[in-house]
């Protein structure tokens, strides 16, 4: 406790008065009342405390007309604006002339946790060829929190995502980091859309869409299958006649998966394509 002397008047008041920002409106603090060495009408006879904006002096007396002081909070706080509230309060006495003493109460504003974690961006779009290996990092998200200490400590999971991309990719909890865990391929899935939670120490969360593209790699061989074919062939075939029918498909897309054909050069064949 801290002991305070001003003219004939002194304090007796804690020096730093610790209330978390979670303190609710209405909320009282008690605060020790001052003494004058005087009796009677030249003793203490008011008190004020300084404009703030956030308390207001609550003055009651008991049956035996001693004074209770209290500190009445009017407005809620909030560390993240003010960490710190210094008030100003005077005693007066009934002396002539009246004499004062004042005391300076810091108010220290202890974290709550009053703030959600906020993601860097709003969505997160990342491009990667679908032979990507095992452990590329695909993208990082990060959060952070207003909040101090524990209140502020963001932790990451997936909160919506597809069987098969919880497979493929792993999200470090602690890191945000997303880092591929199996084989990509752009033909059994091109786009994957993940939301990523991030959560701070005591429940509050918010969460992020994340975007993951593959890109196209030439990595499927044309893949031919015989329709039909007619065997035996007479010998006095005429030219033109149509002797089998030819697939060739390749599952790479774009450029790709343009396929040209050829035969071997030397024999009566040629290669034509069919009317539609």
């Amino acid at each position: 406790m801290a002991h305070t002397a001003y003219g004939d008047v002194s304090y007796s008041f804690p020096e730093e008065m610790k209330r978390g920002s979670s303190a609710e409106r209405g909320s009282r603090y008690r605060l020790n009342v001052a003494h004058d060495a005087d009796i009677g009408h030249k003793a203490i006879q008011r008190y004020s405390l300084q404009k703030n904006d956030n308390f207001q002096l609550s003055i009651n007396s008991n049956v035996d007309g001693e004074k209770k002081i209290e500190l009445l909070l009017e407005k809620k706080l909030d560390r993240e604006q003010q960490q710190e509230v210094t008030l100003i309060l005077t005693a007066v006495d009934g002396g002539t002339p009246p004499r004062s003493g004042t005391v300076a109460i810091h108010v220290t504003v202890l974290d709550a946790n009053d703030n959600a974690p906020v993601f860097s961006q709003d969505i997160y779009k990342v491009s990667l060829p679908e032979n990507s290996p095992v452990d590329t990092l695909v993208v990082t998200v990060s959060a952070t929190d207003a909040d101090e200490g524990q209140n502020g400590e963001v932790a990451y999971e997936f909160s919506r995502i597809s069987d098969r991309a919880r497979k493929l990719f792993y999200l470090n909890p602690n890191r945000g980091e997303i880092r591929i865990t199996g084989a990509l391929d752009f033909e059994d899935e091109a786009v994957y859309e993940i939301f990523v939670e991030g959560k701070d120490g005591f429940g509050f969360s918010s969460d992020v869409k994340v975007v993951i593209e593959l890109t196209d790699v030439n990595d499927n061989a044309p893949e031919l299958r015989v329709k039909s074919l007619r065997s035996p062939i007479p010998e006095n075939a005429l030219p033109g006649t149509e002797v089998g029918i030819i697939n060739v498909q390749d599952r790479d897309s774009e450029n790709n998966g343009q396929v040209r054909c050829s035969i071997q050069q030397n024999v009566p064949f040629k290669l034509g394509s069919p009317p539609l």
